[in-house]
């Protein structure tokens, strides 16, 4: 499966416990099918004291999975599908299926 979600991407989260958020995509595993997106499935580390950062209970984010996520339609915000066409110079681009306006370049 390739995933229609890309690093820099405005995406909603439709599952889970952190249902209704939004966030952008800090990174992809495709081989996993997992994002990592800011502020959201945030979990709490105990780390270490080391000679670079101080130790203690730290919160950052932890990966989330692609069939819980939901691109934001750039017109409204709201969740929308993705679709792929040619634009007018023959390269692949992507749109939002629910306004129809392209997402990428």
């Amino acid at each position: 499966m390739v995933a229609k979600i890309k690093k820099g991407d405005r995406v909603l989260v439709m599952a889970g416990r952190d249902k209704g958020k939004a966030g952008e995509v800090l990174a992809v595993f495709p081989s996993e099918d997992r994002a990592l997106v800011q502020g959201v499935n945030m979990v709490r580390r105990h780390q270490k004291q080391s000679a670079q950062s101080e130790g203690g209970i730290i919160s950052r984010e932890s990966k989330i999975h692609l069939s819980n996520l939901a691109i934001a339609d750039p017109k409204d915000g709201k969740a929308t599908r993705i679709g792929i066409r040619l634009a007018d110079d023959g390269s692949k681009v992507r749109f939002a299926k629910r306004s129809g306006e392209v997402i990428d370049g």
